[in-house]
């Protein structure tokens, strides 16, 4: 018998059934499409083997005037800086303390400092640094004090408690709640204010993890299904702790969603700390609260969105936009000798997020979309609607590739190029039906340039954190899907390889090696793609299949013997059970001469009948990659029952 071509459609597609997505492909995990062919998508290693406090939501690359490289890493509870692997903490401090304003008091047998601190404007989480402080006589020496800690609970506006431990550092704390394990207890000669001098400095209040109800859009047409009420109400924000930054030139200027600006001097060195941008030597009028900022590429203006006017300091406006004057990032009040100003966007409640392309800044608010560009004098920015009727699941759920603009909306997924359209997708229903509605703004975008893929990462139904993700394939306009818990997402640039950061608080290099570099030693993982059903004339007649030969290659895997696994499965009905499946384990095997010679297995032996069948191609080995391209199988009519 003739042996039949097996050659699908690429993509996935879940918006039929698989009986009727006949000759494509239905589900995959771990995969991408090369020229329209599968292939296991590429490995990830750990960037460095130091961790970060806290769920990140912003990562920056950025070149120093040396060339020395660093990523900006905005977490729920800190900011970093990372260069050469290592966290250096540039939070911005908010308060420090005259000497002898904060006191402590201990309890015998007990870890729980209590602080006294008059206005202290703290919150659960927050981190302080005291300084100056004597011993309390006991096990509460001055070393124990005289460090940083995070706040356990707040007893009223003028106290809180923190957990006495032994000296060290913050980044080294790994349990769940962010405090030491290793405590110091009290005993009965613990007494005192610890000498009567003690400074204490205060770092910007934490931020929320989950998004809770009144959040930002979360509130009213946003807020569907049910929010989480069970939310530390101690925090000081409602929304989401989400960090934005761009480099003004070397420097960093960064932002606390609905929260402070600050503006961090590389040539300070590491150890300094990032400050207010309001505290900048020469700063006037400067906004003190925003949304996010971005440093305008082609003009070098400051703009901030969502920010406080400059007749009304410290009181935000969520459809404002002021800028700079070009080239400052200290003067921002607005002269006719200047091009330092503002603009109001008259539709929607708030702006939610801004992203820069080559030619203009696109605006989001909750309802419209906006195009911001450079005009010159005297107005030097001007604004244009859009679009009245968009939605957005967050504000990284937009990514810019070039001069458009790809989102994912509330039930949709967007592209912007000139006008708005909807952008056809073959899983919409697979994503949108099994994802977490209470923490859709943790919806994050990146690209992955090398492959022209747009990658959303996303909360499953199940989950209060991103552990799925939908990929387009901007080129090959197609769709396909997987499981990985990313919480933002960093294409290559300045940087050899993608940079994402995990749940597990490490960043990860991405498309590195072929296996998964989170455990130590790497482990395999497993990656698969699977058929839709495949019959012959109208699924009225069996078929038998007998031989399957295989076309695949396993290129550039460091094993030597690196294999696959080929499953064929046959059913009698659309929607019965399969009756029989059987599966070959292809090998690649390479000899020992001055060429790799790819030998792969002959063809495997199969007897499977049904009325239909499927093909699953997959993979858990380590140190293995894989590129299907078009097996062939011997069919046979095999009569109607």
């Amino acid at each position: 018998m003739p042996l039949t071509k097996l050659e699908f459609r690429p993509g996935i597609n879940r918006e039929s059934t698989s009986y009727s997505n006949e000759g494509g492909w239905f589900d995959s995990e771990k995969i991408r499409f090369r020229a329209g062919y599968p292939e296991k998508i590429g490995g990830w290693l750990r960037y460095s083997d130091s961790a970060f406090l806290g769920d990140c939501r912003g990562l920056h690359p950025f070149v120093g005037l040396d060339g020395t490289k660093y990523i900006g890493v905005g977490t729920h509870l800190k900011y970093y800086i990372n260069q050469g692997g290592s966290f250096n903490d540039i939070t911005p401090v908010r308060l420090t303390t005259s000497a002898g304003d904060a006191t402590f008091s201990a309890t015998n047998g007990s870890s729980t400092l209590t602080v006294t601190e008059n206005g202290h404007g703290a919150v659960v989480g927050d981190f302080v640094t005291f300084s100056g402080a004597a011993t309390l006589g006991g096990l509460i020496t001055a070393d124990v004090l005289n460090q940083e800690y995070q706040i356990a609970s707040i007893v009223d506006t003028n106290s809180y408690t923190v957990e006495a431990r032994e000296v060290a550092t913050i980044s080294s704390i790994t349990t769940t709640s962010g405090l030491n394990p290793t405590a110091v207890t009290a005993n009965s000669s613990d007494t005192g204010n610890g000498g009567g001098s003690v400074v204490a400095t205060y770092q910007t209040n934490v931020g929320l993890q989950v998004s809770i109800e009144g959040t930002g859009w979360g509130a009213g047409v946003y807020g569907r299904g049910t929010w989480n009420s069970n939310a530390d109400v101690s925090i000081s924000t409602t929304s989401m702790r989400v960090w934005t930054h761009d480099n003004f030139g070397e420097d960093l200027i960064i932002n606390v969603r609905d929260g402070i600006i600050g503006y961090y001097d590389t040539s300070g060195g590491l150890n300094n700390r990032a400050v207010l941008l309001k505290d900048v030597s020469g700063a006037n009028t400067t906004p003190t609260i925003a949304k996010k900022v971005i440093v305008s590429d082609r003009d070098r203006h400051v703009i901030a969105f969502g920010c406080d006017p400059q007749t009304n300091i410290g009181t935000q406006d969520p459809l404002l936009i002021r800028f700079s004057s070009q080239e400052s990032i200290t003067d921002w009040e607005s002269t006719a000798t200047n091009t330092a100003g503002d603009l109001r966007i008259g539709s929607g409640s708030q702006i939610i997020t801004a992203v820069e392309t080559r030619r203009e800044i696109i605006v989001f608010t909750d309802v419209s979309l906006h195009s911001m560009q450079f005009i010159g004098p005297p107005f030097t920015f001007g604004i244009t609607a859009i679009s009245e009727n968009i939605t957005i699941a967050g504000p990284l759920s937009p990514v810019a590739v070039e001069d458009a603009v790809f989102w994912m909306g509330v039930n949709e997924f967007y592209v912007y190029k000139g006008g708005v359209q909807r952008v056809p997708c073959s899983v919409k229903d697979f994503v949108f039906s099994d994802i977490n509605r209470e923490q859709i703004e943790k919806v994050t975008a990146g690209v992955n340039s090398s492959f022209a893929e747009i990658w959303w990462f996303y909360p499953s139904a199940d989950s209060t954190e991103n552990d799925k993700y939908v990929i387009y394939n901007y080129e090959q306009k197609i769709w396909y899907f997987g499981s990985l818990a990313r919480t933002f997402w960093m294409d290559r640039g300045i940087y050899e390889f993608p940079i994402a950061a995990g749940t597990d608080h490490y960043l990860f290099n991405h498309e590195n090696g072929f296996d998964d570099g989170s455990t130590v030693p790497a482990s395999a993982i497993s990656s698969h793609i699977e058929s839709s059903q495949i019959d012959i004339g109208d699924g009225d007649r069996f078929l038998l299949l007998n031989k399957l030969v295989p076309d695949i290659t396993f290129r550039n895997s460091p094993d030597s013997n690196p294999s696959a696994i080929f499953t064929l499965k046959t059913r009698n009905f659309p929607g019965g059970e399969y009756l029989q499946n059987s599966a070959s384990t292809i090998a690649r095997t390479a000899q020992e001469t001055t060429t790799v010679v790819e030998q792969y297995t002959n063809q495997a032996n199969i007897r499977l009948r049904g009325r239909s069948f499927a093909l699953r191609v997959s993979s858990t080995a380590t140190e293995t990659g894989w590129r299907l391209g078009s097996p062939r199988l011997e069919i046979r009519p095999d009569g109607r029952r």
